[in-house]
């Protein structure tokens, strides 16, 4: 085990909290809550973005950008909205500072008050359906397919990086349409982007489904959502997608002139992933060893360190690995040649494995006397010997081994660890396991509060694939429709 890191098995907090410094990810900020993502970790959320933004413009979405302050009226026009993040709300009830009389540093201004007060930024639905409402006239002003990158404010007061920050960076879809099956397809649709990046470039195998009304988003007529289950066995919700129906178009008065000449009000989606995803990659790949990156969001793929004794050594091993180096780079690999000679080889292997490089290159004078190198593979620790013709395919090849065994890897952990129960006792003894729990449910919000205040259990979703056989509910007796996930989450 890496010095300094606790073990999973002994304090899965601690291990989360420590490897996200030690992998030089992210740090705490002096403002309470609150995160600093340092340019490694940074890295990995601009691969992150990168990856999405061209998923969302393939699908015809354009990126916008709208103010991170919103008059605090504008919230009140929608009341599940403001009642859903009233409590979450920094607001801004001054805009100037004074230096204070006694020689105390600045003090608020109180001739400086607002006339409105200004809410930062917790979500823009308010912001950009006031801003539709003076874009759309007729139904040729339809669809509207903005995105938006920013920073949002919820405040928090249990905080952990990247899970639960007090601020934190995201993308937040918002789309007006003509029709109702328009709006209802766009949902999906943008749901199933996010499962595809969430199994295609993070490794991490998600489940799709619906939230029940109590766990959905404030405003929203619909919410679809993806769930992963962490290696602690608790569940993280990765993405959301809501189908606003016609409620902010409503609450804003956004109307538009049909094809038949009759005035109608806009149907709406909005959706959303934050920073919340570094969590999520993380926790479902990494080891006692430090972090665990899938090849297409790890910052550095391929990691060489030369063993040599002087300068004439190093020279004549960057001699003859040039062509590899140049080999690798042709295909797209990022790759860092490391011949600090301030550290030694074995305190950078160390570094490299806590930061997660997939692919480490070892190759010192004997090995090339041999025509051979040392590769090493981060996901599962193992390393072999292997002749340095050919070995440019060989790593390149190990990219998409490495991908596809990462997602194998957390898939085989989500099924060992899903387990279906038809009773009270059964599921109250196998929650305190963790993982998900596929069991029934008689439908109504009290039984779902009464299982979360007895369990800390939540529904996590209703899963399009789950099974949708008849039953009881476990708690009730009641008649139940079909079975639920349940878990205890982040």
């Amino acid at each position: 085990m890496a010095k300094g890191l606790p073990s999973r098995s002994e304090n899965y907090s601690e291990w989360y909290n420590e490897l996200v410094k030690r992998a030089d990810l992210a740090d705490n900020s002096d403002v309470r809550g609150c995160m600093i993502i340092k340019p490694y970790g940074f890295a990995i959320w601009e691969k992150m973005q990168r990856a999405l933004d061209d998923m969302f413009k393939e699908t015809g979405h354009s990126n916008a950008y709208f103010p991170l302050f919103i008059p605090k009226s504008y919230l009140s026009k929608e009341a599940s909205h403001v009642e859903g993040f009233a409590k979450e709300c920094a607001v801004i009830t001054h805009y100037r500072l004074k230096n204070d009389e006694n020689g105390n540093g600045v003090v608020v201004d109180p001739e400086a008050k607002l006339e409105e007060e200004l809410i930062v930024r917790p979500t823009s639905e308010t912001a950009i359906w006031s801003t539709y409402k003076k874009w759309v006239q007729s139904y040729r002003d339809l669809p509207i397919l903005l995105n938006q990158w920013a920073n949002v404010v919820r405040w928090e007061m249990r905080t952990r990086i990247f899970l639960r920050t007090a601020e934190f960076l995201w993308q937040e879809g918002h789309t007006a349409h003509a029709t109702r099956d328009e709006a209802i397809e766009e949902t999906a649709r943008m749901l199933d982007i996010y499962a595809k990046f969430a199994e295609e470039w993070m490794a991490v195998p998600v489940v799709k489904g619906r939230k029940t009304a109590n766990e959905r988003f404030a405003g929203a007529e619909d919410t679809l959502c993806i769930e992963a289950l962490m290696q602690d066995g608790k569940a993280l919700q990765a993405g959301t997608s809501h189908f606003l129906g016609q409620n902010f178009a409503k609450a804003f008065d956004v109307k538009f002139q049909s094809k038949e000449g009759s005035l109608e009000y806009v149907w709406g989606t909005s959706w959303g992933v934050s920073t919340r995803l570094m969590g999520a990659l993380i926790m479902a790949h990494s080891d006692d060893q430090g972090l665990v990156l899938p090849p297409k969001l790890a910052p550095i793929h391929v990691v060489i360190v030369p063993i040599y004794k002087g300068d004439e050594q190093l020279e004549q091993i960057r001699q003859i690995i040039t062509p590899l180096l140049n080999d690798l780079k042709a295909a797209g690999l990022s790759i860092k040649f490391d011949d600090d000679d301030q550290a030694r080889p074995g305190w950078k292997f160390a570094e490299y494995e806590m930061k997660g490089v997939p692919v480490r290159v070892a190759v010192g004078m004997r090995d090339l006397e041999q025509g051979l190198l040392e590769i090493a593979r981060r996901d599962t620790l193992s390393k072999e010997q292997r002749p340095l013709e050919g070995s440019a395919q060989y790593i390149i090849d190990l990219m998409d081994e490495i991908q596809s065994s990462m997602h194998k890897k957390a898939l085989n952990f989500r099924e060992e660890n899903t387990t279906k129960v038809n009773s009270w006792d059964d599921f109250t003894s196998q929650i305190e396991k963790g993982g998900f729990i596929s069991a029934h449910w008689d439908g109504t919000p009290e039984t779902e509060d009464k299982i979360k205040e007895l369990t800390k259990a939540t529904i996590r979703c209703i899963p399009f694939d789950g099974d949708a056989s008849q039953g009881k509910c476990i708690l009730t007796g009641k008649p139940s429709e079909r079975r639920v996930l349940f878990a205890k989450a982040y």
